[in-house]
């Protein structure tokens, strides 16, 4: 995946990934967009949602207070597969969203 344009996304799939792995992409895509809807149906607020503060860190998840509208779960497993198969969890919840993206500096320290 690349982000080559602000605000897109595109997407070329090596012929290293196996079609079950791009069945659980489109999946993933498909959960995404329903997520989008229950912001747009205002069952999630536009502000404090799952797809706003992601990822969620395993920190995050599971401190002792949680103060968002949605649960932990949603945040954490939003895809069924993610308990059978295993979990990534990020070490930060965002680097700079997406200026970071934009102006990447990197410095070499001797």
């Amino acid at each position: 995946m690349s982000w080559p344009v602000p605000h897109s996304l595109m997407v070329e799939p090596t012929e290293s990934e196996d079609k079950g792995e791009l069945d659980r992409f489109c999946d993933a895509m498909i959960l995404i967009r329903k997520e989008i809807q229950k912001i747009e149906s205002g069952e999630w607020s536009t502000e404090d949602n799952p797809l706003k503060h992601a990822p969620h860190t395993q920190t995050e998840v599971c401190a002792t207070e949680w103060t968002h509208p949605y649960t932990r779960e949603e945040a954490a497993f939003p895809a069924p597969w993610t308990l059978k198969r295993g979990k990534f969890w990020p070490t930060v919840a965002r680097v700079d969203n997406s200026l970071g993206d934009r102006k990447l500096k990197l410095r070499l320290e001797e």
